[in-house]
């Protein structure tokens, strides 16, 4: 290579090596004051990056971060979003509908086995198999969760429709019981059919449901022209043929079941917009009468006597009252186990009847106790819901009526059980052995559920939930590609 083509090949290589270290060492123009560092070295190094290129966003003050950071999660964070996941599922329109369809088969379900446990011991008392009263219970649950079924299908009309025949049916089964040859007594009260073999007939039972259908269908007609605001028409004839209702029943002698119609037709007169004055009337006369009741009767002096009672009193009037205290005490916070209770050997009257939540209480415990009231209170809540949030006036009637009947009745029960009531002889909704009682509470539960499916949202909801529905949905929701495209 010749000489001067050389020496203008250094000359280039070293214009370009100075350029280099004058770029490394000038800051840019836009940059600010460099941070101080520990010497020289440092300031060199800072100085010698780059101005080109990609720069880093400096961080935020504060100790804020950048926006492609996820926030770091507050504390207390988890538990407020499970709350709000949880509100919004039960604020959901088939809240109502699944509250009172699993509340009222786990009710039904756990009632036959406590039936069976508590049951036994008087089965073999009476000669009979261990199996007696759970196969008779059993068979009633079967016939109630049909007419359960059959009630959730049918329309509101229809319901409206039976309402009439049901109250005329049952009057006349009422009326019935008192001939004699016909009628029969139980435990004193005289009000039970004789419907051959081992079967046995309470129509009493029956009169709770025909209450509520035909006072609600008379309180929504007449809400529909307008005559509930004169106290008239609020009263008549609703409450005349609760009385004659109360009257039937108390020719019988069945204190308890007369309290709980008494509750219902409380129930429909608030829920129809009662005055004060005139709900405190009602109340007042309904009082007095029970009162008198009360008074005149021995067995009924001696029950109120009962409450609070911790020893079985002079010649044992306290005696079922006390021993049903003794079976939850001894249950403790997980019971003795299912089938493990000693007070049903004999010591506590009717254990499978009205008092077997003192057997749960003994053989479940604490826990068993506090879960059978945590179904009640779902189940009375969703009613509450129901009676709240429809339009149709008779199904706010309804619904309300049902609702007072069962939270009723399982107070009554529950507080007579605790020491806390007068025994009355009322068993525990839905829990308790009978048929007479099982059959029309589960046609009850099963008219709550055609209410909650009547809602407009729960029935778009179970609309959308149909298969063919959803997926002519999905189908709809799919954009149509091209051809050539995969």
């Amino acid at each position: 290579m010749p000489a001067d083509e050389s020496a203008a090949v250094r000359g280039t290589a070293r214009s370009r090596a100075t350029a280099a270290v004058r770029r490394a060492l000038t800051p840019p123009l836009h940059a600010g004051p460099l941070p101080a560092g520990p010497g020289p070295h440092a300031r060199l190094a800072l100085r010698s990056r780059p101005a080109t290129g990609p720069r880093r966003p400096p961080a935020p003050r504060g100790g804020a971060r950048s926006s492609g950071t996820p926030p770091r999660p507050r504390r207390g964070g988890g538990v407020r979003r499970t709350y709000e996941r949880a509100r919004r599922a039960w604020d959901r329109p088939l809240t109502a509908y699944y509250l009172i369809l699993g509340a009222g088969l786990l009710i039904t379900v756990l009632g036959l086995v406590m039936v069976y446990s508590a049951s036994m011991i008087k089965a073999l008392e009476l000669a009979r198999p261990s199996t007696y009263f759970f196969r008779k219970q059993f068979l009633a649950a079967v016939i109630g969760a049909g007419l359960m079924l059959l009630a959730s299908r049918m329309p509101v009309k229809l319901h409206r429709a039976l309402a009439y025949p049901l109250l005329a049916g049952t009057v006349f089964l009422m009326i019935l019981v008192q001939v004699p040859g016909i009628g029969m007594s139980v435990n004193g009260n005289q009000n039970w059919i004789y419907l051959g073999g081992p079967f046995q007939l309470q129509p009493s039972e029956f009169g709770k449901l025909a209450l509520v259908l035909w006072g609600a269908d008379l309180l929504a007609r007449k809400q529909d022209k307008r005559l509930l605001a004169q106290w008239k028409h609020m009263l008549v004839p609703l409450v005349p043929v609760a009385f004659m209702l109360l009257g039937l029943i108390m020719l019988g002698g069945d204190m308890g079941t007369a309290i709980i119609l008494t509750a219902i037709l409380f129930g429909l007169l608030w829920l129809a917009g009662a005055p004060t004055r005139l709900f405190a009337g009602v109340l007042a006369v309904a009082g007095l009468i029970g009162f008198l009741l009360i008074k005149t009767s021995p067995n009924r002096m001696s029950r109120l006597g009962c409450i609070g009672a911790s020893e079985p009193g002079p010649g044992d009037s306290c005696w079922q009252a006390v021993h049903g205290i003794y079976a939850l005490a001894s249950g403790g916070w997980f019971g003795s186990g299912l089938g493990a209770s000693v007070e049903k050997w004999g010591q506590l009257p009717e254990p499978h009847t009205d008092f077997i939540f003192a057997i749960t209480g003994e053989e479940l415990g604490l826990a068993g106790t506090l879960s059978v009231l945590a179904l009640f209170a779902a189940l009375g809540y969703a009613g509450i819901r129901v009676a709240g949030r429809t339009e149709d006036p008779f199904v706010r009637y309804a619904a309300g009526g049902v609702t007072t009947w069962i939270t009723a009745q399982a107070v009554i029960n529950i507080g007579a059980v605790l020491g806390l009531l007068p025994i009355a002889g009322v068993p525990l909704p839905l829990f308790s052995y009978g048929g007479s009682a099982l059959l029309p509470t589960m046609f009850a539960v099963g008219l709550m559920i055609a209410f909650a499916r009547e809602d407009p949202a729960a029935r778009a909801a179970l609309a959308m939930r149909r298969p063919g529905v959803r997926w002519k949905t999905m189908r709809r929701r799919v954009k149509k590609r091209p051809s050539g495209e995969r």
